[in-house]
């Protein structure tokens, strides 16, 4: 990203997921949420194309297999919706979520082997679906490759109807 993000607002103080559009889920992925949009808030870079600086608040919801972002500035004037087919995205996150289903049993009975493996396919993974974001975004949403992995998570959340 070539702003400066801090300086000029270019960040989210406020992070959001449409409960609609959020199936049932285990602890292990509720856990995931919290952290994630945790995450985000402390640190990320935000810049939604040709608007002057935020910061800003995002609402993540899927509706008819489009993820929409809503984004606003801080002071709720909106700025820009835009939504984004989910079609890209339904391999990586059908595989994202069957590889940290085993890790996640992993931890509990596996040597520390399996464990690190299963662990670096699931980082792979992730990191894939963030390129994904990142490039799908490139035109409207400028951001780094640490905050594309923190909204990846998000979408795997906003995704899963297990």
């Amino acid at each position: 990203m070539s702003r400066e993000p801090k300086s000029r607002g270019f960040y989210l103080v406020e992070v959001t997921l449409d409960e609609k559009s959020i199936g049932r889920s285990n602890p292990d992925v509720e856990h995931e949420r919290a952290v994630a949009i945790y995450d985000l808030i402390e640190d990320n870079n935000f810049a939604p194309e040709g608007h002057k600086g935020g910061p800003y608040t995002l609402q993540l919801s899927i509706a008819e297999n489009r993820l929409t972002f809503d984004i606003k500035t801080a002071k709720g004037e909106a700025v820009m919706k835009h939504l984004l087919s989910m079609t890209p995205f339904r391999r990586i996150v059908k595989d994202y979520f069957m590889i940290c289903d085993s890790y996640y049993q992993a931890i509990r009975t596996a040597t520390p082997d399996r464990i690190e493996a299963l662990d670096m396919g699931r980082r792979g993974m992730h990191d894939e679906g963030s390129k994904i974001l990142m490039e799908r975004l490139a035109r409207k949403i400028g951001m780094d490759f640490d905050t594309a992995r923190r909204l990846f998570t998000l979408i795997c959340v906003l995704h899963w109807r297990g």
